[in-house]
């Protein structure tokens, strides 16, 4: 185990060179939580990427495709595509809307966008921000709890202490800057373990036909697109799947991302670059899980969630290894660092700075932020010592949560000159209502992904308030 621990540390000493390399960059608002928007594409793409793919993508996936087999596909098919339609349909437009603007967060472009004088978009937009993501940060830390489980002799509570901790220091330290590039060389990491295992383990195996035979022999229901469900059941199974994609335009930590770049036409070839990443990332996910019915068969399995360390363990020399469980601390990390900034945003410059403090200088400001993640950090942390949920499942609810307050009010926003400020309103109050709602009545949640719901009441309820206050709106905004 000495080797795996020799590259992980590797790994989490560049992450805090980094931190350190990029504190000096930060001395204006704009600089903590966007980079000054001069980021180049390749380091915006793979962020993004890194950001939107968090330890579910490593751990929660391949444990759902060990579980359940091939009815995750539609899961994976979504994904790339809301990521494809997210570049193509959000991404530039965003860039250009909110450089308008000068807007550096979400909730400050809804308030400028509408003139809102009442505040209560930015409000409230704050308020989903921060509720959501601190499941989701706590989801990350429960992640880092069951990679480090493994081969140290520490507790999850111990494990998540670390983890957490090295990304609070390098966010607060480096701001947007250093969370960037960490997610540029964390992209990189993962989307390597991706490709590498699947194909190591395949090799182990002895081909393609050998492991679906072993499949098809021991779990036939694997290797069925719709598991073993027939009917309406079926059917709605493929629609929660795919419904994932809907997740993505909705996502103010990936959002975040395109508002960052230097020149909004780069962000076509981001595209490119964007959905070749996903393709690669997805389908090793797939094929982690898969393969991992035959290489483990034999052994117990307490927690699904910890197939790809404990293969990468298994099949490779223990500092490939260590590289390849790095990957998964990558995916935890790029992820959580990103949904702390943008919560520390929301906060710190839509609450504090615009409604609390208009005269704090810079100085003032980023001390604050830095402030604020540190105390996000530590709320993340004490939800996830009494969390009891898979990882996928808490990322699930959060991605709903965000992905239907925000997606459908955003979409209309860019595209719609019919929307107002009380649709998007609105909009957003329903998404979050039906989405909670949903998820914590049992019948409702065990027949549909609460996203599916929440996302189209969100988009009706903007739509026909919009249309229903249309006359009151100043023709400015039209």
């Amino acid at each position: 185990m000495n080797s795996i621990l020799i590259g992980l540390f590797l790994y989490l000493l560049l992450l805090i060179f980094i931190a350190f390399w990029t504190f000096r960059l930060n001395k204006t608002l704009g600089d903590f939580f966007l980079a000054g928007r001069k980021l180049g594409t390749w380091v915006v793409t793979l962020s993004e990427r890194a950001s939107g793919e968090s330890a579910w993508l490593l751990l929660g996936l391949p444990g759902v495709l060990f579980a359940s087999g091939f009815l995750e596909i539609w899961v994976a098919i979504g994904c790339t595509s809301g990521i494809l339609f997210s570049w193509i349909f959000i991404a530039r437009k965003l860039r250009i809307e909110t450089g308008k603007y000068g807007a550096l967060t979400l909730p400050d472009y809804f308030e400028s966008r509408f003139g809102d004088k009442t505040h209560s978009l930015r409000i409230f937009s704050s308020v989903v921000i921060t509720f959501f993501f601190t499941f989701y940060v706590c989801a990350q830390l429960m992640a880092a709890g069951k990679l480090f489980s493994l081969f140290l002799p520490v507790t999850d509570t111990q494990a998540m202490l670390i983890g957490g901790g090295i990304i609070v220091f390098y966010t607060l330290m480096g701001g947007f800057f250093a969370v960037a590039w960490t997610d540029f060389v964390q992209a990189i990491l993962m989307v390597g373990t991706l490709v590498l295992l699947p194909i190591v383990a395949l090799v182990e195996i002895g081909g393609w036909d050998k492991a679906i035979g072993h499949i098809a022999a021991t779990s036939p229901d694997h290797l069925s697109l719709i598991g073993n469900k027939t009917g309406i059941a079926a059917v709605l199974s493929i629609i929660s799947g795919l419904a994932w994609g809907l997740g993505y335009m909705g996502m103010p930590h990936l959002l975040t991302r395109f508002m960052a770049i230097k020149n909004p036409n780069d962000l076509r070839k981001g595209a490119v670059i964007g959905i070749s990443w996903a393709v690669l990332a997805f389908w090793g996910a797939m094929f982690i899980g898969l393969f991992g019915t035959v290489l483990l068969a034999g052994d117990v399995i307490a927690d699904q969630e910890k197939v790809m360390p404990q293969m990468a363990i298994n099949l490779l020399p223990g500092w490939i290894a260590g590289i390849l469980i790095a990957g998964a601390l990558a995916a935890m990390m790029s992820t959580a660092d990103s949904q702390l900034l943008v919560t520390t945003s929301a906060l710190s410059e839509d609450i504090y700075h615009q409604l609390m403090n208009k005269a704090a200088d810079q100085k003032q400001l980023v001390k604050m932020s830095r402030i604020i993640t540190l105390v996000v950090g530590a709320a993340a942390f004490l939800i996830a010592l009494g969390a009891k949920q898979l990882v996928f499942e808490m990322v699930a609810f959060a991605w709903s949560g965000l992905g239907a307050a925000f997606g459908p009010v955003l979409l209309l926003t860019l595209w719609w000159k019919k929307t107002t400020r009380q649709g998007v309103l609105w909009g957003m109050i329903t998404g979050t209502i039906v989405t909670i709602v949903w998820r914590l009545t049992p019948v409702l949640k065990a027949t549909l992904f609460e996203i599916v719901p929440a996302f189209i009441f969100a988009l009706l309820v903007c739509v026909l308030v919009s249309l229903a206050t249309r006359e009151k709106a100043s023709s400015r905004f039209a």
